[in-house]
C-alpha cells in the first residue's frame, strides 16, 4: 500500500515540509486548553495501490484538522474524516488545487486510474 501524507496550516496552500507524525510525534495531548496559543493545521492522509514508493491508482483520501501550541508542544489530533463532502468542506479551494496538481502530475497514472469520487473531492465547487 502506498500513503503519503500533507500537513498544511488551515489557511496556507502550500503544505509544511515536516508530515504529521513528524511534527506531532514529541508532542502531548492538550488536557486543557487554557492559556494555550494554538496554531491550527489540516493533515490530508492519501493512500493508493502499489508499492510504497509508488501508486498505482489513488484510494482513499482522509483529512483531520490539528491545533498545536508550538511553545508548550502540546496539541489535539482529531478523529480522521473520510467521507468526500466533509473533506470538501475542511480543505480551501487552493488547498484542493495545490493537492489537484500533485496527485495529477507526480504520479499521472495513478491520478487517471483513480475513480471519479476520487478526483472529485479535489475539484472547485
Amino acid at each position: 500500500m502506498w500513503k503519503r501524507n500533507f500537513l498544511f496550516r488551515a489557511d496556507e496552500a502550500v503544505p509544511l515540509e515536516q508530515t504529521e507524525n513528524e511534527l506531532f510525534h514529541e508532542t502531548d495531548p492538550a488536557l486543557d486548553s487554557s492559556g494555550l496559543h494554538m496554531d491550527k493545521y489540516l493533515s490530508v492522509w492519501l493512500q493508493g495501490e502499489g508499492t510504497e514508493e509508488r501508486p498505482s491508482i489513488y484510494t482513499n483520501v482522509y483529512v483531520r484538522t490539528a491545533t498545536l501550541d508550538p511553545v508548550k508542544r502540546v496539541g489535539f489530533l482529531q478523529p480522521l474524516q473520510g467521507r468526500p463532502h466533509q473533506i470538501k468542506q475542511l480543505l480551501t479551494p487552493a488547498q484542493k488545487a495545490f493537492l489537484r496538481e500533485w496527485l495529477s502530475t507526480t504520479y499521472p497514472s495513478a491520478w487517471e486510474q483513480a475513480d471519479d469520487y476520487f478526483q472529485d473531492i479535489f475539484q472547485d465547487e
